[in-house]
């Protein structure tokens, strides 16, 4: 069975990113932003409720601390300064949880952090430190460095296909630093394919190995909800029960 993650939760402050509300009903795992690249406390309480109320299970979307670039700049951090910042957010997105009687069902990280995880393994190692205290999966890409490190931990690994983004002919992602709207249909049929078939297909036309435990769309993608509805609707004899 499969699962669908949204990288939500964004808005900030009088700030509005995405439509979370809309999105709800679409996805059966939301990655919510624990405050360094977007969110606030408010923020988080209120998708930590919504998610409640739609029966999503949640996960932590921690970042490196740049709000003003949307987590989408690379830094340079030490293994426990960076284990350390990873640890601060997921344990201010806990207690949202637990006020609501709800549990952390992963961590997935976000951005560049999430980028640079995927090829050095000592950045994929801080942040596997940090998710070893709380005992709960990491969400990333198979074939990566994301799959090597946290996939040998007791703990387990999500493997994720993105539904919104290109593909490098290497396999890597495309990631821009604001989303350009996808074809809901072309993207319902990759994701299908991707989760039925185990492949994907390249910016340059070549088939790609995948593995889609679960497939991704982004909150701040311009026309998220129907991209989400779309792949949901063709997933629906895969997905997970809520």
């Amino acid at each position: 069975m499969v699962a669908i993650n949204c990288d939500m939760g964004e808005a900030f402050s009088i700030y509005r990113c995405g439509d979370d509300d809309g999105l709800m009903p679409w996805i059966t795992l939301a990655n919510v932003a624990c405050g360094f690249h977007a969110s606030d406390p408010r923020v988080m309480r209120r998708t930590v409720a919504l998610a409640k109320e739609h029966g999503v299970k949640v996960g932590a979307h921690p970042s490196l601390p740049d709000r003003e670039g949307f987590g989408r700049r690379e830094m340079k951090m030490d293994r426990d300064e960076l284990t350390a910042c990873v640890i601060y957010q997921v344990g201010a997105l806990s207690g949202f949880l637990r006020g609501q009687g709800m549990e952390l069902h992963h961590i997935k990280p976000h951005g560049s952090l999430y980028g640079m995880a995927a090829r050095d393994e000592e950045v994929a190692g801080a942040v596997a430190d940090a998710a070893d205290v709380f005992g709960v999966p990491l969400m990333g890409m198979s074939g990566t460095v994301h799959e090597k490190v946290w996939g040998a931990r007791d703990a387990g690994f999500i493997a994720e296909y993105y539904a919104d983004l290109d593909y490098r002919d290497d396999g890597s992602l495309i990631i821009t630093r604001e989303h350009a709207a996808f074809d809901p249909e072309a993207s319902a049929r990759g994701a299908l394919r991707a989760v039925t078939d185990g492949v994907a297909t390249s910016v340059g036309g070549m088939e790609i190995p995948v593995r889609a435990d679960c497939v991704c769309v982004h909150s701040d993608t311009p026309n998220a909800v129907d991209l989400a509805k779309a792949v949901n609707e063709a997933l629906r004899p895969y997905l997970a029960t809520r």
